[in-house]
């Protein structure tokens, strides 16, 4: 890999990489710049990590992908671990459970299982699911079976972001700014509010703003904003999953279930029974945070400007959903609004702008799962 030339000690305002954004894309792409010795700057809007990288599920789904984005995910997870292993965050490799209510859920599963094999797929009876979300309730008497993919991780995103800026900015040859609002950018050269600063090569990790700064960029890629809503309650007593759970809609949702065969079968059940889940383009599913939460979810809605009001029905019908599959009643503690880029014509947009500004902006739900992959991609081509 070629090396950037070395700044001058005495040149403050010249480091060999300028980073654009300090959610978690960002925040990897700095882990990964001092990893391999470069000297890095940080620019970050906000006083600290506060859009899509903490308002999700800390779920790192890592085998529900496919085709190029399963590879960069299990990168991901590499890199994911590693910066666990450096900051001393809380990463458990705990796996995700996903649940089947019915034949054509549980097909999808056996499919995936027979494509990826038993050990990234272990299938699961109905009893092994129903145990793994054992508490003081019941479990859903419809599960049929479900599966464990071992590969995926769990970070808590309220925290694991500000852990990992916290640790960066400690490092040599690593600066972060807050509250520095880019003004202006151009080969090397990035105005602020703080300031002009100087890079040998700049990245542009802003998210859903990425029309702000490119707005040609961002409609050329039919990107938009997708806002989602979300909620946390107590975990049931006796709950103590550390596995993400994922369910039916999960399959409508992630291209490794979504590219089975059967998959077309589940959204036609669900469309008969509950078509209300797919008008809300809903992912039910949840996962339990360290401190015994649960993080409940979650539903889509798509445009270039999206109102900050939360339909009430929405959160509601998630969470009598969730209650039903583990048989518990649920106590909504916090609600709130996440939003992400979307793009209906991919996932994932890397574009140079100028010979030394390259925007990467994920474009769809996966920004956590594959931020890190992403970032060794990008060291890759440098």
């Amino acid at each position: 890999m070629n090396s950037f030339p070395s700044p001058e000690l005495n040149d403050r305002d010249r480091t060999d990489l300028i980073i654009i954004g300090a959610g978690i894309v960002g925040l990897a792409h700095a882990f990964e710049a001092h990893r391999k010795g470069y000297s890095v700057r940080v620019l970050e809007r906000d006083a600290r990590p506060n859009g899509a990288s903490i308002r999700n599920f800390g779920h790192c789904c890592i085998t529900a992908q496919d085709g190029a984005y399963l590879e960069t995910a299990y990168r991901s997870r590499e890199g994911w671990l590693a910066a666990a292993r450096s900051v001393g965050f809380w990463s458990p490799e705990a796996g995700a459970v996903v649940v089947a209510r019915s034949g054509a859920e549980l097909e999808v599963l056996e499919q995936l299982s027979a494509k990826r094999g038993a050990d990234a797929v272990q299938m699961l009876t109905a009893d092994q699911t129903a145990a793994r979300l054992t508490s003081t309730g019941r479990p859903d008497p419809t599960i049929c079976g479900g599966a464990f993919l071992p590969a995926d991780l769990r970070v808590d995103p309220r925290t694991a972001a500000g852990d990992i800026a916290d640790w960066l900015q400690n490092q040599e040859r690593v600066q972060l700014h807050w509250n520095t609002s880019v003004k202006d950018l151009h080969d090397g050269t990035v105005v602020t509010s703080r300031g002009t600063f100087h890079a040998d090569k700049v990245l542009v990790c802003v998210g859903h703003d990425l029309d702000y700064l490119f707005p040609d960029l961002a409609s050329r890629f039919q990107i938009q904003r997708c806002a989602l809503q979300m909620a946390m309650a107590p975990a049931p007593r006796g709950y103590t999953l550390d596995s993400a759970v994922l369910t039916g809609t999960s399959m409508t949702r992630y291209d490794g279930f979504t590219t089975m065969p059967a998959a077309a079968a589940v959204r036609e059940e669900i469309h008969g029974h509950s078509p209300e889940l797919l008008d809300m383009v809903a992912n039910v599913m949840f996962t339990r945070r360290p401190d015994g939460t649960l993080l409940l979810g979650d539903s889509h809605v798509y445009g270039q400007t999206l109102p900050p009001f939360q339909d009430e029905w929405m959160t509601a019908r998630l969470v009598r959903e969730i209650e039903q599959i583990i048989g518990s009643r649920l106590t909504v503690t916090q609600r709130w609004q996440g939003i992400y880029a979307s793009s209906p014509l991919t996932s994932l947009v890397v574009e140079d702008v100028d010979a030394r500004t390259t925007a990467i902006t994920v474009t769809s739900g996966i920004g956590m799962t594959l931020s890190f992959g992403i970032a060794a991609e990008t060291f890759d081509r440098l």
